[in-house]
């Protein structure tokens, strides 16, 4: 079926009717980017190409949903627009790594490690180094350390040949730890979301067949926000495209914000040279802001030098001049914000209309305080996923541990949780006699219980997913382990194999899942932790959700085949994005979250020197930046990076958008003055209105005393 890419101005069109050879597609800030693609990827289908051939890359599961949804509007065939491969690049990579298994010498069971993972592993690892004592252990930032592993494997930086800099404490712990890190990755049969990317990537460099097959089964391909990849994100795309050179790749090098998590701006402004013959298009037509809004963000931003030159304009209005609001002090500053929503919500204007926006999360706390205080219901974006909550993790480690014995940490995770009497010393023993043996943790614990008689559920114990290619189980000795702690073993597995029975026997899920909360007390010991019934209800809740999500993951008649793979995709997903929430609440957010989200109001709260930009751009002796791979690991970035985030913010807003700063804040205990930010100066007079929050205040005072005076008489007629 014919696609009318008519209804596409002409940069648009160009750039959607594109046909082979690489294309660089240069969108601006609300210059109809996801618009663009959805049209590329109808145009090609009508031009005969299959489904299966077209890949389309994002970097959120909502980005890409939102992309197949559209697709299957403008084809008129939903079932056209499921055979298209949309998603992350982790979403991707795990499809690869799934696909290619064998080549990779991985079974079919293995395990994606998220961030809390991720962090416990590394925890284990450092504990076996030499001389790292628990003590020890607590000096290091883990996240610090997890930071420099993921940017050094992103760099393609192996474990036995990271240096890092020898003086540096933390590039010398990282050293050491890498290895025993990825070592017990493996051991466990784990990835993680680095893994995702980088092990595809060496796999296509390692076996050219493998190489080959991808890129031939991938004609088209196509990356949203290319701005954002980094240098194995970078790689993969090359490879998947090695072939024959079909790439589209859709992004703005003046929205590069996140330089400090691995992104690499130089992947977009290079493009030409990475991609010989590619064609640029530039998307700078703006359908979202007003030209007041637009003429701030340009020239705010064309003080950047290394950047591809555009100019946003819009055929909406001037609209209304930039409020510039100077406060005395932070507190002021969060007052008046909150005044002025509370004008603007009698103005005609939602709440959910509203966003403030800060630099640092540090910030927020202030604002929160009055918008309370002024009863305005507001909205944190940034807070705990669903999935990342305690008391779901916890229940999803049973069900890993259930599908997956070598899922050491999940294991460890519930081995004494609930509370079972099974004390760290015990762990360390059955660890050391487990990996003594180059046995899994499990091992250990079925050596435990050896001699004890047969439970309900051992002799088939925990069936893989890839039931074919299950091994007997290696029985190790792990001694005499008498006591609270061998009973407590036999409990915890005589759960976990019921659980793994059920799942092997075709027990609805659901309900294998309330008979294993039911076993293990799991609402009771809610209860008991929580400070408050309303807090333990909450927590019960969350369960009730996780129990609520696999009862649909049943009613799409999945089984225990699908079941391991919908746990590995739990890692990926963000199930639910705060940024969905569409109830009537003002929203608070970093400028980095704000990212991809427009609203009517905007509020740019800290417009200083030192909050944007940021104090570690402009005292960059002061930190710590060591190296890994080359590649910085400290969360400082440059000028131009915070002048892209403060790019970034102005064009979040539609109609209405306020900068405002305070003339003194507290740092360690005394008050001190504060500049103007620079991107601030960089804006035309003639585009601000500059509001003085204290003059207005100190005009209010005598009327509103004068109307409190004369209240207190009355006047006959």
């Amino acid at each position: 079926m014919a696609v009318d890419l008519g209804k596409l101005n002409e940069p648009q069109r160009d750039a959607a009717g594109h046909g082979g050879g690489p294309l660089l597609v240069l969108a601006g800030a609300g210059s109809g980017k996801t618009r663009v693609i959805t049209y590329r990827i109808a145009h090609l289908l009508a031009g005969g190409i299959p489904p299966e051939a077209i890949c389309a890359v994002t970097f959120t599961n909502k980005a890409a949903e939102e992309m197949r949804e559209r697709v299957a509007s403008l084809v008129r065939d939903a079932k056209i627009a499921r055979a298209l491969t949309i998603g992350t690049f982790h979403a991707l990579g795990l499809h690869i790594l799934r696909s290619e298994r064998k080549a990779l010498g991985m079974p079919r069971g293995f395990t994606i490690y998220d961030q809390s993972d991720q962090m416990g592993a590394l925890r284990e690892a450092m504990r076996s180094v030499k001389d790292m004592s628990r003590d020890g252990e607590r000096r290091f930032d883990v996240k610090a350390i997890l930071t420099r592993i993921s940017l050094a494997k992103n760099a393609f930086v192996a474990p036995d040949e990271y240096e890092g800099n020898p003086a540096d404490d933390y590039d010398s712990i990282t050293a050491q730890v890498y290895p025993k890190y990825q070592e017990m990755l493996r051991s466990c049969a784990a990835f993680d979301f680095d893994d995702l990317i980088v092990e595809p990537a060496r796999l296509f460099e390692r076996d050219a067949e493998v190489g080959r097959r991808w890129s031939e089964r991938f004609r088209f391909v196509m990356v949203d926000e290319f701005q954002d990849t980094n240098a194995a994100q970078l790689r993969m795309v090359r490879h998947l495209v090695a072939d024959h050179g079909n790439l589209c790749v859709v992004g703005d090098d003046d929205q590069s914000i996140y330089s400090w998590r691995g992104a690499d701006p130089t992947n977009i402004l290079r493009f030409a040279e990475l991609f010989p013959g590619a064609k640029i298009v530039k998307l700078e037509q703006n359908y979202r802001s007003t030209k007041t809004i637009l003429a701030a963000a340009n020239t705010v931003i064309a003080n950047n030098k290394q950047r591809h030159g555009k100019q946003l304009w819009s055929h909406l209005g001037d609209g209304e001049i930039i409020t510039h609001a100077v406060a005395a002090t932070p507190e002021d500053e969060a007052k008046w914000v909150a005044a002025e929503i509370h004008q603007l919500k009698k103005d005609g204007r939602g709440w959910a209309d509203i966003a403030v926006m800060y630099r640092s999360n540090i910030q927020a706390k202030i604002i929160e305080e009055e918008l309370r205080t002024a009863s305005i219901p507001y909205v944190m974006y940034g807070g705990q996923q669903f999935f990342e909550r305690k008391e779901v993790k916890d229940l999803l480690a049973y069900m890993r541990v259930a599908v997956n014995p070598r899922d050491e940490l999940a294991l460890r995770r519930i081995i004494n949780y609930p509370a079972r009497g099974i004390g760290a010393t015990t762990v360390d023993r059955l660890v050391t006699a487990a990996h003594g043996r180059h046995a899994t943790l499990w091992d250990a614990l079925r050596g435990v219980i050896t001699g004890t008689g047969t439970l309900p559920g051992m002799d088939n114990i925990l069936p893989l997913d890839d039931a074919d290619e299950a091994k007997p189980v290696n029985v190790v000795d792990v001694g005499d382990l008498r006591g609270a702690a061998r009973n407590g073993i036999i409990e915890l597995v005589h759960v976990v194999s019921e659980l793994a029975g059920a799942i092997a026997d075709g027990v609805d899920l659901v309900t294998a899942t309330r008979t294993l909360i039911e076993d293990i007390k799991l609402y009771d010991d809610l209860r008991h932790a929580a400070g408050s019934m309303a807090a333990a209800q909450r927590r019960i809740d969350n369960v009730e959700g996780l129990l609520g999500a696999l009862q649909r993951f049943t009613e799409k008649g999945r089984g225990k085949e699908e079941l391991a793979e919908y746990l590995r995709m739990l890692s990926l997903e963000n199930t639910k994005d705060d940024k969905e929430d569409t109830s009537d609440r003002v929203v608070l957010t970093t400028l980095h979250g704000a990212k991809g989200l427009e609203f009517p109001v905007c509020f740019m709260v800290g417009l200083e020197e030192e909050l944007l930009p940021h104090a570690r751009t402009l005292q960059p002796q002061a930190t710590d930046v060591t190296t890994a791979g080359g590649i910085d690991v400290d969360h400082a970035t440059d000028i131009s990076e915070e002048r892209r985030l403060c790019y970034v913010g102005i064009t979040r807003a539609q109609r209405k958008l306020y900068l405002t700063r305070a003339c003194t804040r507290v740092s360690r205990g005394r008050t001190v003055p504060r500049t103007p930010s620079r991107f601030l100066l960089e804006i035309p007079d003639e585009l601000l209105e500059v509001r003085d929050i204290a003059s207005e205040q100190r005009a209010k005072v005598p009327r509103d005393e004068v109307a409190s005076f004369f209240a207190n008489f009355a006047f006959d007629d």
